[in-house]
Order: structure tokens, then C-alpha cells, then sequence
């Protein structure tokens, strides 16, 4: 374990648990698989799929940001991470198959997930989807109702005006 890692990943979350034990590690394995490191702009990308502590590890280690747009969420509540390398090609998801059914407290629970081999711990497989698209730059448009701009494909049309989500009146009739 990179102890030198495991410290920043922590002093970025704020503290250190289970949830980041089980981010650190998946980057720790991606970046061996992979043969990546630290990504300066968009060259390496991760989709995770859970909003959890892990994803400070994803952050703090790789440098993927939502900002820089090779952070990007999926949201299946599983604590999953697919990898990308635009410059190699090479793809890897991550998922945590290890259950605490010992009911280790966290300390134990943290301790078992930093130390164990990473194929007890993950399975690793191939994304199911393809490598997103690079980051890109959109108008903003006003919105004709709150006067607040956002991009334009973020923005809907009702009733003859460009009204933002926060201002569009969802149709549903309960299909």
C-alpha cells in the first residue's frame, strides 16, 4: 500500500474510513492494470457509480474531476469504478465484491480493505459502455422565466418559451 497516497486521499476527504479505504484501493488497481497515473486533463476518466467516500480516492490519487469532466457519475448505487485511458485504449471497472460478513467494526473493516490483495477484495471486468465523449462547451441561454442562464442542452422548450430545469413543469399523466 502507498501509504504517501493513502494520505492525501485522506487529507482531501477529511478524514479516513471505510468508504475511502475502498476508493484508494480500486485506483490502486486501476493504476497497476492500467499503467496510469495522474491525469492532467482528460486522458484518464472514471465513471463512477456511486456518490460515496471513494470518490474523494478517485479524485485525490487521479485528478479526475467533475470539473475538468473525467468525473462522471452513474448512478446505480453500486460501489463500482470504470476506468478510461483516451491515449492506450485500455478500459477496466472495478467493482467492490467484498462484504464486511464478519460485521468487522470500521477500523477492522478499514484496516482489511487497505491490506488485502485487490482480487479478494474487486472483480475486474470490461465497461458495459463505451468511453464518454471529451468535455465540450456549450451557449448559455436565458431563461425566459427566472432570467438565469445554463447551457443549451440543459434547457427545455414549454410552451414557446426556453425555460430551465429548474423552471420546466414536468407532464407526466403516470406512465
Amino acid at each position: 500500500m502507498n501509504q504517501e497516497l493513502w494520505e492525501k486521499a485522506a487529507a482531501f476527504h477529511g478524514h479516513k474510513c471505510p468508504g475511502l479505504a475502498i476508493g484508494f484501493k480500486a485506483c490502486e488497481a486501476a493504476m497497476k492494470k492500467m499503467e496510469i497515473g495522474v491525469s492532467d486533463d482528460e486522458e484518464i476518466v472514471c465513471v463512477t457509480e456511486n456518490d460515496a467516500c471513494g470518490v474523494d480516492a478517485v479524485q485525490a490519487i487521479l485528478s479526475c474531476t467533475i470539473g475538468k469532466g473525467n468525473l462522471l457519475y452513474r448512478g446505480t448505487g453500486k460501489q463500482a469504478f470504470s476506468f478510461f485511458d483516451r491515449k492506450s485504449g485500455k478500459k477496466l471497472r472495478v467493482y467492490l465484491k467484498a462484504q464486511n460478513k464478519d460485521n468487522l467494526d470500521r477500523s477492522q473493516w478499514q484496516e482489511y480493505l487497505l491490506n488485502a490483495p485487490v482480487d479478494e477484495i474487486f472483480s475486474f471486468s470490461e465497461p458495459k459502455f463505451d468511453l464518454p465523449e471529451t468535455a465540450r462547451l456549450f451557449k448559455t441561454v436565458v431563461c425566459e422565466i427566472c432570467g438565469e442562464g445554463a447551457p443549451e442542452h440543459k434547457m427545455h422548450l414549454q410552451n414557446g418559451k426556453t425555460v430551465c430545469t429548474d423552471c420546466f413543469k414536468v407532464y407526466n399523466r403516470g406512465w
